[in-house]
C-alpha cells in the first residue's frame, strides 16, 4: 500500500514554534519515525508539506489512482478551507485527519473543522503516534 502523509501551513516549523505545545521534534524526525513503523509492514509512505493550500490541493488531486491513502494534518486550514474539503472529498482513496494537540481543548476557533466531516477518522492530541494511528484507520478502513 502507499500512503501519503501530507502536513500543511507551519508544519514545516515543527520544533521551533511553540514546543511547549508541539513538542522539540521537528517533521523531518517525525516521519523518519513513522516511515520506520509502516515500512516495517510492508507499506509506503510518501510526504508532502505546504504552506499553501492551493499546492496541497494540487498534491492531492495528483495523487488519484496512485495512493491507497492520505494521512493529513491540514493545520489551520481544517478551519476554514472548503476548497480543501472538497478536494478531500474528490479523491479516490480514504484520508484520516491528525492534529499533534488536541484541538477540541484549545482556542475556540480551532475546535471545528470543516475537512474532518470528509475524512474517515479525526485524530487529535497524539502528538507524532496520531500519525500512526491514522495508518492503522486506513488499513482498516481498506480490509472493510
Amino acid at each position: 500500500m502507499i500512503y501519503l502523509v501530507i502536513n500543511g501551513p507551519n508544519l514545516n516549523l515543527l520544533g521551533k514554534r511553540e514546543p511547549e505545545l508541539y513538542g522539540s521534534e521537528t517533521l523531518a524526525d517525525i516521519q523518519v519515525w513513522l516511515q520506520f513503523q509502516v515500512e516495517a509492514k510492508g507499506d509506503k509512505l510518501q510526504f508532502f508539506q505546504s504552506n499553501h493550500e492551493g499546492a496541497i490541493i494540487d498534491y492531492l488531486h495528483s495523487q488519484i489512482g496512485v495512493a491507497d491513502g492520505a494521512v493529513i494534518n491540514p493545520g489551520a486550514l481544517t478551519h476554514y478551507s472548503y476548497a480543501l474539503r472538497d478536494a478531500i472529498a474528490a479523491v479516490d482513496f480514504p484520508v484520516a485527519e491528525v492534529h499533534l494537540t488536541d484541538i477540541h481543548s484549545r482556542e475556540e476557533f480551532r475546535r471545528h473543522s470543516v475537512t474532518a466531516e470528509v475524512c474517515i477518522t479525526q485524530i487529535s492530541g497524539q502528538g507524532k503516534k496520531g500519525y500512526l494511528e491514522a495508518i492503522e484507520a486506513l488499513r482498516t478502513h481498506k480490509a472493510g
